[in-house]
């Protein structure tokens, strides 16, 4: 039994160990726990009834490097327990907690050195960071590290061969789809190995055999496009997530792995369903949260963490929430939906930030948490919601300087109109897959001259056109929620702009588009 998570990372390594032990010959069943009635983790109650039904191993996927009390569950039933995880990981237990001091607490989570490590009773971890490893890669989510144990179990299967046979060889391949969905959605550094499996995964999607994905696919309307880390992003990975957000993953799951292309066709318009859902729930407690962030005066130098809590709020999208309150304040921020004295919270961070960290600092006013550098999630009672507060914040004001509350854009170089064409355009495209770790190219053009009047566009006319000129050379530009600005870009204006050049097609015209991403007057 492979027992999963509720998100693109869980979703799809689950499905790829799935696929892979069954092609190998094992007898394979899957267990996805319910992310508001049981939360992130093994369950210690789940554990002992997959147990009891007779399962004879138990591989978790994207959690269980903390179950260190759950892992006893299969020991004394007899069943061997695998863990595969990537997250961050606590200290021992408070007895010898007491003995460390502040200093070496600090470097508990260190992504190369950890100090004292307190890990589960089981037969084997598959970790990228454990104790001694010299992995090239620390930094493999979920479905990488089920991706590479696939590989290592198909050699082993082999004879213990430096090759998988022929038709293994051929779902690795195939199941790149899968590990670039989880990398690319969990926002580990697209670098490296990560890069790799992005880069090959999305290749793979648009010509992917799985009848889950191509449903999926379909439903974002992409079928036959050439797929980015912007549409897994943005388009893909929300979809998926939606199902685990607001009702049980499961069904993700089974499209990407049971399902016919019927019952997948169905699971896919049923995520579009929730993820539309998911959307207007995520705007009424977005509107509440930044109503609360107002009052507390999240916007203020003195404020360096966030912590919001609400009654109610749908504990399947605050972490997104969350991620919004970063953006819009720059500031590592923590939602938490309480409901009858207790609360379960997600965090967001910023660069430089590590939430892991932060909350092993707080642990005393925990239930309990996990996570790593970026991102968390929590369980708190509501009495000490107060207190914990304080911790948060006291820590983040000691770990944060003002220079890191400030949001900053990497400029790679600076540009003349002139030399902006669709060749460079494809030549900086070579350098994606884009993400985490290797963001998209950002280029300056200074003196740039407004040639016209801004021109309001999209559905709610947020957004402005411009044409700027430089030399002889006229190009257009997108500002995208800029429409505030409209009033002080008039005709003439002198301009430096940070751009993202792309590529437009209209009517079969294409052209150098720039996309701004921020404008400096001169």
């Amino acid at each position: 039994v492979i027992y999963g998570d509720y998100d693109v990372d869980g979703i799809t390594a689950t499905s790829i160990l799935w696929h892979a032990f069954r092609q190998l010959g094992g007898v394979v069943d899957y267990y996805i726990p319910h992310r508001v009635d049981e939360g992130y983790g093994l369950n210690a109650e789940a554990l002992a009834q997959i147990c009891d039904e007779g399962a004879g191993l138990i591989v978790s996927v994207d959690c269980g490097i903390t179950a260190i009390e759950q892992a006893k569950v299969c020991k004394e039933r007899g069943v061997d327990l695998i863990i595969t995880d990537h997250h961050e990981w606590h200290s021992q237990a408070n007895d010898e907690r007491g003995m460390m001091n502040d200093e070496s607490k600090s470097d508990i989570h260190h992504s190369s050195f950890i100090i004292h490590p307190s890990l589960p009773d089981c037969h084997t971890i598959v970790h990228p960071r454990l104790p001694g490893s010299k992995y090239p890669n620390p930094h493999l989510c979920g479905a990488g590290v089920a991706y590479k144990l696939a590989w290592g179990v198909g050699l082993a299967m082999n004879g213990g061969s430096d090759k998988v046979s022929a038709e293994f060889r051929e779902f690795l391949i195939e199941a790149t789809a899968l590990a670039a969905l989880g990398t690319i959605a969990d926002v580990v550094p697209l670098v490296g190995e990560n890069r790799a499996i992005a880069y090959w995964g999305l290749g793979g999607l648009k010509q992917s055999k799985l009848h889950g994905i191509q449903a999926l696919i379909a439903n974002s309307n992409l079928t036959g496009q050439n797929l980015d880390s912007y549409h897994v992003g943005f388009l893909l990975a929300p979809r998926l997530n939606a199902c685990g957000r607001m009702g049980h993953a499961r069904e993700a799951v089974e499209m990407l792995t049971k399902a016919d292309p019927a019952r997948a066709a169905g699971i896919a318009t049923f995520l579009d369903q929730q993820n539309r859902q998911r959307q207007q729930i995520e705007k009424q407690i977005l509107d509440q949260a930044l109503a609360q962030a107002a009052e507390m005066g999240s916007d203020k130098e003195d404020c360096r963490g966030i912590v919001l809590a609400g009654e109610g709020w749908h504990a399947g999208v605050i972490g997104i929430v969350a991620s919004r309150i970063v953006d819009r304040f720059h500031r590592p921020a923590i939602m938490i939906a309480t409901s009858n004295g207790h609360g379960q919270g997600s965090a967001r961070s910023i660069p430089g930030f590590h939430l892991a960290q932060a909350l092993e600092s707080c642990r005393d006013y925990l239930v309990s948490f996990g996570g790593h550098e970026m991102a968390a999630g929590l369980k708190i009672e509501t009495a000490k919601l107060g207190d914990f507060r304080d911790a948060f914040c006291e820590h983040a004001s000691q770990a944060l300087t003002a220079d890191q509350l400030t949001p900053t854009l990497r400029l790679e170089a600076l540009a003349e109109l002139q030399f902006v064409t669709q060749a460079l355009v494809a030549d900086l495209k070579r350098l994606g897959p884009f993400g985490h770790g290797n963001p998209k190219p950002l280029l300056c053009c200074k003196g740039l001259t407004l040639a016209a009047a801004p021109r309001r566009v999209g559905k709610t006319g947020d957004h402005l056109q411009l044409q700027v000129t430089q030399g002889g050379t006229s190009m257009k530009c997108i500002a995208f929620k800029s429409a505030h600005l409209l009033d002080r870009l008039k005709p003439g204006a002198l301009l430096d702009l940070a751009v993202e050049p792309t590529i437009n097609a209209w009517n079969g015209r294409i052209s150098v588009e720039l996309e701004v991403k921020d404008m400096q007057f001169v």
